[in-house]
C-alpha cells in the first residue's frame, strides 16, 4: 500500500525527477535519509518502474501522432510491438482488441508504417485517428 509520504515524494518526482534528494525533502517536509528510503523501497516494490524524459515531440521529429485502434484474429508476434513508432498499446474491452499510440515525423513515415502493417495476417481490421493538437500527455 502507498502511504501519503509515498505520494507526495512520487507527486515531485512525477514534476521533475531530476531534483536531488534535499530538494525533494524540502518540498514534502521529509527528511532526506527518509526520501532516500522511501524512493529505494518504491523502486524495490516496482511502483516506480524506470525514471525516464519527457521529450518535446516537435523537436525530436514525433509530431505526428495517431491512435489507431485493431481488431485481431490472433495475437500478435512480439517483434510487431518493437516498431519505434509504437509508443503505447493498450488491450481493451469492445470492438477492438488494442489501442495503438503512434508517433510519426510526418504523414509520409506513418503511410509508410499502413503499407507494411497491411502485411500482417493477423490484423483483421483497424481505425485509425490522427491527433490534431497535443493538449496534455504525461509519461
Amino acid at each position: 500500500m502507498i502511504e501519503d509520504k509515498d505520494w507526495k515524494i512520487l507527486e515531485v518526482l512525477r514534476e521533475n525527477s531530476r531534483l536531488p534528494i534535499r530538494d525533494i525533502a524540502k518540498k514534502t517536509n521529509l527528511r532526506p535519509s527518509t526520501v532516500h528510503d522511501r524512493i529505494s523501497k518504491l523502486k524495490e516494490d516496482k511502483v516506480i518502474e524506470k525514471f525516464t524524459v519527457k521529450l518535446n515531440n516537435k523537436a525530436v521529429d514525433e509530431n505526428f501522432i495517431v491512435f489507431m485502434f485493431i481488431t485481431t484474429s490472433k495475437d500478435l508476434e512480439p517483434e510487431f510491438f518493437n516498431n519505434s513508432h509504437i509508443k503505447e498499446v493498450f488491450g481493451v474491452t469492445g470492438e477492438y482488441d488494442l489501442i495503438l499510440k503512434l508517433k510519426f515525423g510526418n504523414i509520409e513515415e506513418f503511410n509508410k508504417f499502413i503499407i507494411n502493417l497491411r502485411k500482417n495476417k493477423s490484423i483483421v481490421k483497424t481505425t485509425t485517428m490522427v491527433a490534431t493538437i497535443d493538449i496534455k500527455e504525461d509519461i
